[in-house]
């Protein structure tokens, strides 16, 4: 079985992040979340959990950043091709995301933009002969 990786982001409006993420077409698991979390799938091994600051906080030590003015984190996702990178971004982009750049190296393509609260995405499109050509490290 896979490892699950649970990405929990800090939220200020759980409500409007999760109609955020809805525009996207990613799931939410009803099961898993309240008025302070929003289990959203990305996919069977991934899943973001937008937890309130109060709720987030109960779970860590040290202060939640800013993410509208730093950041700590950047989360790529692969993209099946550059046309479901524009089509995710552009998407994100129409939900009031911020654009945070594109780059195009030919064998790889991706978007990134800053979510409702700041927290920085990328979705990347790699070629597979490109990936699969890389040099062993």
């Amino acid at each position: 079985m896979p490892t699950t990786i649970f990405i929990d982001l800090a939220v200020d409006d759980s409500a409007r992040s999760r109609a955020f993420f809805e525009s996207l077409e990613y799931s939410i698991n009803e099961g898993f979340g309240d008025q302070n979390a929003v289990s959203v799938v990305i996919s069977d091994p991934i899943t973001a959990m937008l937890l309130t600051r109060d709720f987030f906080a109960e779970f860590i030590s040290k202060s939640i950043i800013d993410v509208m003015t730093s950041t700590g984190d950047q989360l790529a996702l692969s993209a099946e091709s550059k046309a479901e990178v524009d089509t995710v971004s552009e998407k994100a982009l129409q939900a009031g995301a911020t654009p945070a750049g594109t780059q195009d190296h030919g064998f790889m393509y991706s978007k990134s933009f800053d979510d409702l609260d700041g927290h920085h995405w990328d979705f990347v499109w790699m070629d597979p002969e490109a990936a699969d050509c890389a040099p062993d490290r």
